[in-house]
């Protein structure tokens, strides 16, 4: 039986508490991991370290998840900040900058969900819409919406239908990075999803497929990573 591959997923790091304890903590929702072994993978969190270090951790990876979260900070594609826009990721920016870079110059096979889309989209000099509404269910709260493929592309292949996906965000790809096409809309015109040729498989989708039911896009990235 051939060997599961193993799927990095950064993390937040963020206050925490459970039991007795309440310090900062690496986290990631145990929604994320679910997915990655329910698609074929073997999960590893990837809390924020030094930048240097990207390229050492992805060389042992087979395939990279670059989870949602904080907004990317606005100085990261030269733009001033928006009121609105969350407080700053610094140090998970770096990170995460870097894991992408690496991934792509190796042609690690790589999926960035939510933040991690937009990350990536940065990453290949992109800008991002700091704001737009619609596109959660309030405050704490997931909502839904549809999302259509765009013909001939990779997602395409994956989705071939318009689909209901979980969707929290405010933000969203303004103007898109080097080699970026999109691969998918919202009703709306929203990016949904993105996808870079000329690398074995790299993707982001806008939405949250770790928290629906929907294997497809995982599966993808554990097959490209096989």
């Amino acid at each position: 039986m051939p060997a599961k591959p193993l799927i990095g997923v950064t993390t937040y790091l963020d206050p925490a508490k459970w039991g007795v304890w309440e310090m900062r903590a690496a986290l990631l929702p145990e929604t994320y991991p679910r997915l990655v072994q329910a698609a074929g993978g073997i999960a590893a969190m990837l809390p924020p370290d030094a930048p240097p270090v990207a390229a050492e951790v992805v060389a042992r990876l087979d395939g990279l998840v670059v989870a949602g979260g904080a907004d990317v900070d606005p100085a990261r594609y030269g733009a001033e900040r928006d009121p609105r826009t969350g407080p700053a990721a610094e140090e998970r920016d770096a990170w995460e900058l870097a894991l992408i870079g690496a991934a792509l110059a190796t042609s690690t096979p790589v999926l960035g969900i939510c933040r991690g889309m937009q990350l990536l989209n940065v990453a290949l000099g992109g800008t991002l819409v700091q704001h737009l509404d619609g596109h959660t269910g309030g405050v704490g709260v997931f909502g839904s919406h549809t999302v259509k493929p765009v013909p001939g592309t990779r997602f395409a292949a994956l989705v071939g239908e318009a689909a209901t996906v979980p969707t929290y965000h405010h933000q969203a790809v303004d103007r898109l990075g080097d080699g970026l096409t999109p691969s998918a809309h919202a009703e709306d015109g929203t990016v949904e999803a993105v996808e870079l040729a000329g690398v074995r498989w790299a993707l982001g989708v806008q939405w949250h497929p770790e928290m629906g039911t929907d294997l497809r896009v995982m599966e993808g990235l554990v097959a490209a990573a096989s």
